[in-house]
């Protein structure tokens, strides 16, 4: 089996050498000013050309995979991409798309939702994610660039989502602010019109000059979630979702022992890193830009060919089979995430994070200490 790297443990490939999902900048400018947000550039209004999206459509035709590649709309903010050009950009991928081998995602603060983008979402079957803190003050943290808050704005998006028949799904930021907030947050997501799930992602340290969740409220956090949804909460929680297959699939024999996907991101001029989203437009010393090519000048596949070759590509495999060697939680975290160990330790090769006891290791101790209370008497 061919792979970037190897789980010794298992004997099985680190990083798959294809793609599954695809995350692509159609610009990098944002609307918003989060006071959490990692993005360069954000206020830069840069825009992809149609040429770049025709070779993202290349490089996902010729790995030739009988699975199909989620294209992820990210940005900066992508409905500040002019409506007209995004369509263009969605041109090239029409033909795989209704072949089933693309389908599209979008993530988006929602304040320019309109019924025309509405339209569009709809002609071209995306999955929307739509990023929403909170109701009032526990949106915070997500500003405009005057400083003025956004939840009304975000709110009235979805609801022109809704009246469009347009699903959604959140993403959700909980920040030391909010965190001991579960109550409110689980009312609210119930509430939302069209709300599919919602996910819960602790607040990371990715630049932003902020203090980090602590581990017992993260505890606490995940331990009311648990409580409600035992207790026929009807929100669906991409968190505790996770889990829940987790645990059916170990029930049923079915652990999955997938290599870590190597999820390519493009930028709007082409320049792709790998392994985190979050690594495109940063620079370091030691790493360079993490670049590893350019889509306009040589396929993704390609790239990947030759992954084995980047630092930090390396450093993460070191960091996966400590993981796989010394973590108990590794079935079911299977190493999380690359750029929180880069933005907290500025290494990719150290085992735990704060992200990884606050987002895998908080939930998984939380529904243990509830199904088997008082120190495992039953």
């Amino acid at each position: 089996m061919s792979g970037i790297g190897i789980i010794n443990t298992t004997g099985q490939p680190a990083i798959a050498s294809s793609f599954h999902t695809l995350v692509v900048q159609p610009t990098s400018f944002c609307n918003l000013d989060c006071t959490y947000c990692y993005l360069p550039d954000r206020r830069s209004r840069r825009l992809m050309e149609v040429a770049v999206a025709q070779a993202c459509v290349e490089s996902i035709a010729q790995q030739n995979s009988g699975h199909p590649v989620s294209v992820v709309w990210h940005g900066g903010e992508p409905t500040a991409t002019p409506i007209g050009l995004f369509r263009e950009l969605l041109a090239p991928f029409e033909e795989l798309r209704r072949a089933g081998t693309v389908r599209h995602e979008i993530q988006t603060n929602a304040t320019l939702i309109n019924r025309q983008w509405c339209e569009l979402l709809s002609a071209y079957g995306f999955e929307v994610g739509v990023s929403i803190d909170g109701p009032g003050a526990l949106n915070r943290n997500r500003l405009d660039r005057a400083g003025n808050p956004t939840d009304t704005r975000t709110r009235r998006g979805m609801q022109t989502l809704a009246d469009a028949g347009l699903a959604y799904s959140v993403i959700c930021v909980v920040t030391p602010e909010t965190i001991d907030h579960a109550e409110a947050l689980v009312d609210f997501f119930t509430g939302l019109p069209g709300c599919e799930s919602v996910g819960f992602n602790i607040e990371e340290q990715e630049g932003a000059d902020r203090a980090p969740v602590s581990e017992n409220a993260a505890y606490r956090f995940w331990q009311r979630l648990i409580e409600r949804r035992v207790g026929g909460s009807p929100l669906r929680i991409r968190d505790l979702d996770r889990l829940a297959d987790y645990l059916a699939a170990i029930r049923a024999g079915h652990v999955d022992h997938a290599p870590y996907e190597p999820i390519p991101t493009v930028s709007w001029d082409g320049q792709v890193v790998l392994l985190s989203p979050e690594l495109l437009g940063i620079t370091d010393s030691r790493y360079g830009d993490f670049i590893a090519g350019n889509v306009l000048q040589q396929p993704i596949t390609a790239m990947l060919a030759r992954a084995g070759d980047l630092r930090y590509v390396n450093e993460f495999v070191v960091a996966l089979n400590d993981c796989a060697s010394h973590c108990s939680f590794y079935d079911f975290c299977r190493g999380a995430q690359a750029g929180n160990r880069y933005f907290e330790h500025a290494t990719f090769a150290v085992r735990e994070t704060t992200y990884c006891r606050t987002t895998r290791q908080a939930v998984v101790r939380a529904a243990a200490d509830h199904l088997i209370p008082q120190g495992g008497r039953s």
